[in-house]
């Protein structure tokens, strides 16, 4: 990807400040997902305040938004918008390949087309109160937002590390985006 020095965790708050871009992966819950950020959030605020980019992925982008049907907690509130169920007439959850319809640019998806898939796994999908932040959509039983933006921050629903060849290329244009 590049022959820049990368740090794959951060174990402190410091790590996360001096940061030239920050990942928030995620599997499980959305309560569980928000309590393990809880010691970070004021940081991944600093963060997103000083124009460092931001990718959150799968319920990394969930935690991004205001709330989730799935739990109690507050989301991020990065990017207005909820999180809901899937729809009750879709197989739950959404597993396996997909390809995204783009509905604008985006830095994050620079080289990506209708055509490319990528493999997803999730039960709750997100829901941007402004249409604007929503950079690719993928048919699920309803149309659902892919991939988000709202200035420096970014989601993708899918799973970019197992999405093949094409998941490398969107990690490599968000690494590109850091300093």
């Amino acid at each position: 990807m590049d022959d820049r020095p990368m740090l794959i965790t951060a174990d402190n708050i410091t790590d996360m400040r001096a940061a030239e871009g920050v990942i928030v992966p995620g599997v499980g819950a959305f309560d569980d997902c928000i309590r393990n950020l809880e010691p970070f959030s004021e940081a991944l605020f600093e963060v997103v305040e000083s124009g460092v980019p931001v990718l959150g992925i799968c319920i990394g982008m969930q935690v991004l938004f205001d709330a989730s049907e799935e739990g109690n907690e507050k989301g991020l509130g990065l990017i207005a918008g909820d999180v809901v169920r899937l729809p009750a007439n879709v197989r739950v959850p959404h597993m396996g390949w997909n390809n995204l319809h783009l509905q604008r640019y985006s830095e994050l998806l620079d080289g990506i087309t209708d055509d490319d898939y990528f493999y997803f796994v999730h039960s709750y999908y997100c829901v941007p109160r402004d249409d604007d932040a929503t950079v690719a959509s993928v048919e699920y039983g309803v149309q659902l937002a892919a991939v988000v933006n709202k200035e420096n921050v970014y989601g993708v629903q899918f799973h970019p590390e197992k999405s093949s060849k094409k998941g490398l290329h969107v990690l490599s244009d968000f690494v590109n985006m850091c300093k």
